[in-house]
This record gives C-alpha cells, structure tokens and sequence, in this order.
C-alpha cells in the first residue's frame, strides 16, 4: 500500500474496520488497507470517529451481525451507512 491508511480491515467480508489514526473526522475521504487481498478501499466519514474506534465499510440493516478481524463481534440495533461511526450506541451483544 502506497498511501498511509486512515482503517484497517483484515478480511473482505467484515462490516467494519478500526481506525489507526487521530484525523478521521465527519466528511473526510478515509483509505482503509484491506489485509486479506492487499487491497484499498475508500469511504468518507458521516462523523468524527476516534482513534482505535471502528467504521463501517458496509451499509448494515438493523439486526445484520457485525463482522470485525472475520468474527461476529454483535448485531447493528439500527440501520449504519458506510462511512458511519460504530460503537456502542449502534451495535450490541448477541449474549442477551
């Protein structure tokens, strides 16, 4: 990869990818390194998102699984766009 990214994602089927650096702010164009593939990607940011936070790279339904590093980390409790920041206020557990 050529261009520092702004995410990674490890594999082509996660929802979602982690954020490595400070400046991923609302309307910015985010390069993501996907590692599986060694591939680029690109999405903009609908909002801040903090470091080590995750992003959407794919638009998810209320109820779809969250895929980060290739596992199943919960359920989106709404519908996320890509480009949307996610966390605790719009995923959660499948555990109860």
């Amino acid at each position: 990869m050529s261009e520092r990214p702004h995410f990674i994602v490890h594999n082509q089927n996660d929802t979602v990818g982690v954020v490595v650096v400070e400046e991923s702010t609302a309307g910015k164009e985010l390069v993501g390194w996907v590692m599986d593939g060694d591939e680029t990607i690109r999405i903009t940011a609908k909002s801040d998102i903090p470091l080590g936070h995750k992003v959407a790279i794919k638009a998810m339904a209320a109820g779809d699984t969250v895929i980060k590093y290739e596992h199943d980390i919960g359920r989106a409790s709404e519908d996320i766009e890509a480009g949307d920041y996610v966390h605790a206020h719009n995923i959660k557990t499948k555990r109860w």
